[in-house]
């Protein structure tokens, strides 16, 4: 694996590659490109490595003279709207859903989330950020309760909307655990914490095992829940499973929130269901994979209710949008928006069910060379022969959209989209069908056709 670089969302890499000096090298850069304000927020996640690096973030912070808040595990959407809201930019230490040997740096001006000119900048000042003279130290200060403040936000959009209601709550090794029971109970909902981790436990709910649905479906029937919920590391990627243990996609997630707080532009990337042009919206624009793209695409779509949303769930509600804005990701708020339409309406179950139907699938290869899959995805784009015997067995390829990886829509209307991951050495692969089932059975053959292709 190569060094420590800027993927879909943030710096990430090994975390023994995350050396103080070279976080410090990031944070001045940071520093010296994007304004900060009046200070920086510092939060980090549960992995072992976060506290080390978090202390690099600060101690980098005060040598450049700033009024540094630690807030210490918390939230990413929780950090970042408490620092918008104090008018300072932010630092999540956090490698997000990866595995636990890997970390990273999540970067916010008062703004919101950085963008990737922002990141090609912070990269171009590395050297010279560190060679400036520094202003004197600055003022350290510990600053708690900005996840609680959050929760109880997001709680006040959607009122006490959930009386009777019985919620699990997956705390594994999220540090939005405490935060979602919170606001669970500010809805007037009963929240029950099921099987906390003692070590990290990387949970991707883009890629997760089927047999938790089987896990689910038991805590479900033991506890006697309507629905369980949880996120990934940071708490920017909800997790919803209805009393049948049945997962939500997060494209699911996304669409219904949308429709809650009523959303007229949607802003996706390409990986989510085509679904979301049925589902009612006036417009639908969708981008490459990762929160900085679409939240580019949000601001060009204008001030008119826009939302958007991944794949993974993740919510960011743009001008006209619900509760607080957190200028990021954020699994809460789909969390509240989909407990509440569902406790208001029909249930979780059948709140899906109404949705078009569209099966979806996703999976990927570990350890996979970034340079190989180039390779690869090149040679299926110039050779016909080639491109249309590797995917003869889904249908006739109708179009290729090469903006981000390899995605290609067939006669018979599947998708398929084959793309690296930009956080990780893992080739992605996702799938769509009309068919019930069919996109799994496509994800399964396609993750065996690219292990013989890449060996």
């Amino acid at each position: 694996m190569t060094g420590p670089a800027f993927g879909t969302s943030g710096l990430r890499g090994l975390a023994r590659d995350l050396s103080d000096a070279l976080v410090a090298a990031h944070v001045g850069a940071f520093l010296a490109c994007c304004p900060p304000g009046r200070g920086l927020f510092v939060g980090r996640d549960l992995r072992a490595s976060s506290p080390r690096i978090a202390r690099a973030v600060a101690r980098r912070a005060l040598r450049a003279g700033l009024e540094v808040h630690e807030c210490g595990a918390v939230p990413t959407p929780s950090l970042a709207g408490a620092a918008m809201a104090a008018e300072c930019a932010a630092i999540m230490v956090t490698g997000s859903h990866i595995p636990g040997d890997r970390n990273g740096l999540k970067f916010y001006t008062p703004a919101g989330e950085i963008t990737k000119d922002d990141e090609r900048r912070i990269v171009a000042a590395l050297d010279a950020a560190e060679a400036r003279p520094l202003p004197p130290r600055g003022r350290f200060r510990r600053t708690s309760g900005v996840d609680g403040r959050h929760a109880r936000g997001v709680a006040a959009a959607f009122g006490r909307v959930l009386p009777g209601w019985r919620v699990g709550v997956w705390m594994h090794a999220t540090v939005a655990g405490p935060a979602i029971v919170e606001m669970i109970g500010a809805m007037g909902g009963e929240a029950v914490p099921l099987d906390p981790a003692q070590a990290f436990v990387a949970v991707d709910t883009e890629a997760l095992d089927p047999a938790l649905s089987e896990t689910f479906r038991r805590w479900a029937t033991e506890h006697r829940l309507d629905a369980i919920v949880s996120a990934d590391g940071d708490g920017d990627r909800p997790l919803i499973a209805d009393a049948d243990g049945q997962v939500l996609g997060g494209d699911v997630i996304g669409i219904l929130t949308a429709q809650e707080i009523g959303a007229r532009i949607v802003v996706t990337p390409l990986t989510v269901t085509e679904a979301v042009h049925e589902a009612g919206f006036d417009q639908v624009v969708t981008t490459k994979v990762g929160s900085p793209h679409v939240i580019a695409a949000m601001a060009a779509a204008g001030p008119d209710r826009v939302v958007g949303f991944e794949a993974n769930g993740g919510v960011i509600a743009g001008a006209g949008g619900w509760g607080a804005p957190v200028g990021t990701r954020d699994a809460l708020l789909p969390i509240a928006a989909v407990l509440a339409a569902a406790a208001r309406g029909p249930g979780l179950a059948a709140l899906h069910a109404a949705l078009p139907s569209r099966d979806t699938a996703a999976d990927r290869l570990a350890g996979i060379d970034r340079a190989r899959v180039a390779a690869l995805i090149d040679r299926l784009v110039a050779d016909r022969a080639a491109r249309e015997a590797f995917f003869a067995p889904t249908g006739r390829i109708v179009d290729i959209d090469r903006r981000d990886g390899m995605r290609l829509r067939f006669d018979t209307g599947d998708v398929v989209h084959l793309r690296m991951s930009g956080n990780a050495p893992e080739l992605r692969v996702y799938a769509q069908s009309p068919r019930p089932g069919a996109a799994r059975a496509h994800v399964a053959d396609y993750l065996a056709r690219l292990a013989a292709e890449l060996g």
